[in-house]
């Protein structure tokens, strides 16, 4: 099983979402890292061979979106088809509305701390196209403003604990340590067959450490794909290797927020079945292929494409 290593080691804790805990941070040092440096990466399983098989999409004329490669909630993938052959909108489900609406929470927060904007959530709060998302407001407003303020109390105590550390480092410089992260960068994965403009939840510039945030989910073996293709397209075009990956499950349940982390190594198994999925629905769409219909009773109740299939 590609999973042996750490497939059950989850770190629950406070919020810190992209900060590490002391525990995890041993994990990386004393385990994931060591591992990644004895066991390595194959060379053709870099980003950086973009250019020749297995990394070299077989098809030039289809691009993807990272989502499109990396989802498992169709077990055929007839959700591929539908969107990108028939051309057929998904229908979003509440579930969908907090995850739009808690990651522009968690990267705008961040990216205002890092600029070192002042803005509080109300604000935010009435910058939001709510014609883009299909819920009530007032269903997503109280979720939204807990993950606000306690991811704000979290960078001002870092930065407040960088300033103690180095009193005459300037205010750039403290906050390029205190929260060192790429938030919502914008990148291109045309050179592995994906779409021109990606963004990545978060990237760790100094762990050299992939992020990627999922809103009220459960953990799923497959969930690992999403992080693994984003370090193979920073590979890509920045030809920086990328060994450690994380998802952040982030929930709010009862006015509380939730959060737990799965730490991994981004290992040549994950890599290969990366491709292996990215192969199978570039070609789904090429080739204009209809998978076919899941059995009904596999089918997630929150399916955006259960209308279609079903219906």
């Amino acid at each position: 099983m590609i999973y042996k290593d750490n497939r059950n080691r989850l770190f629950n804790g406070w919020i810190r979402l992209y900060f590490l805990s002391d525990v995890e941070h041993k994990y990386l040092l004393y385990q994931l890292l060591p591992t990644a440096r004895d066991v390595g990466v194959s060379k053709e399983l870099r980003g950086w061979s973009w250019h020749q098989p297995p990394l070299k999409p077989y098809y030039d004329n289809v691009k993807l979106p990272m989502y499109a490669v990396c989802s498992k909630y169709c077990p055929t993938n007839r959700d591929v088809y539908l969107r990108y052959v028939e051309k057929i909108s998904p229908i979003p489900s509440g579930k969908v509305a907090l995850g739009k609406i808690l990651h522009g929470v968690v990267s705008d927060c961040l990216r205002a701390f890092a600029q070192r904007r002042n803005i509080d959530f109300e604000s935010w709060w009435q910058t939001i196209r709510w014609s883009e998302i299909n819920e009530k407001p007032e269903n997503l407003k109280e979720p939204s403003r807990k993950v606000w303020d306690f991811l704000q109390k979290i960078c001002e105590a870092r930065l407040a604990e960088f300033s103690s550390r180095q009193p005459y480092a300037s205010e750039l410089d403290l906050i390029a340590s205190a929260v060192p992260f790429l938030v919502e960068h914008k990148i291109s994965g045309e050179l592995l067959g994906l779409s021109g403009i990606l963004s990545l939840d978060c990237y760790d510039y100094l762990k050299a450490l992939m992020f990627d945030l999922k809103v009220a989910s459960e953990p799923q073996e497959w969930h690992r794909l999403s992080p693994v293709g984003y370090a193979l397209v920073f590979e890509s075009v920045h030809e920086v290797p990328v060994d450690v990956c994380c998802n952040v499950y982030l929930d709010v349940k009862d006015g509380k927020v939730f959060v737990r982390r799965d730490l991994f190594f981004a290992s040549d198994e994950l890599r290969q079945w990366w491709i292996e999925e990215r192969d199978r629905k570039l070609e789904i769409v090429a080739e204009g292929k209809d998978p076919g219909k899941p059995n009904r009773s596999q089918c997630p109740v929150d399916c955006m494409y259960f209308k279609f299939c079903y219906e």
